[in-house]
């Protein structure tokens, strides 16, 4: 499988990421907890964004990063447009290291070493990439739970808007 076709699917998801986070009608509730919820849609991206800038950003890249995992999940009220911003550095700093790995790399241990058993890089991409879209399906979830349409009439006007209807 391409470098560029698994660059590809990151890219597709980390758009879903941000059309996700943006359809919120009321950015509050992006931070909102709903019962047995731990996790809200901020902590959720949050989560995710340092999960990329760690396992792609660090252990592929070279980036740097250094990841702060209790931050992901205490930080509270970032402003969404910062969200927006680090979901765009994400998905071009992710769609450049993967676009630039050799089919050498691909198949070379992970180079991460974090008590999990060895697996190849592409290996840990595709494990990666399952994680991503997994949060994302929750965080859809989320919004349909904290902001459900109280009627016909109330969904249609949420869609449009979103200018999801023409």
């Amino acid at each position: 499988m391409s470098q560029q076709f698994i660059a590809e699917q990151f890219e597709a998801a980390l758009i879903q990421l941000k059309y996700e986070i943006s359809s919120y009608t009321h950015r509050g509730n992006i931070w909102q907890i709903h019962r047995d919820i731990k996790n809200s849609a901020g902590t959720l991206c949050l989560h995710l964004l340092g999960n990329l800038n760690h396992f792609i950003g660090a252990g592929l890249g070279n980036t740097g990063y250094t990841r702060n995992r209790d931050l992901e999940f205490s930080e509270r009220d970032m402003h969404t447009s910062k969200m927006m911003k680090d979901i765009d550095e994400a998905t071009y700093r992710v769609k450049v290291i993967i676009s630039g790995l050799s089919d050498e790399q691909m198949k070379t241990e992970y180079p991460l070493k974090d008590g999990r058993p060895g697996n190849t890089t592409e290996e840990r991409l595709f494990h990666l990439i399952a994680h991503l879209n997994y949060h994302i399906g929750q965080i859809d979830y989320h919004r349909r739970l904290i902001e459900p349409p109280t009627s016909f009439p109330d969904g249609v006007e949420k869609l449009e808007n979103r200018n999801l209807l023409p």
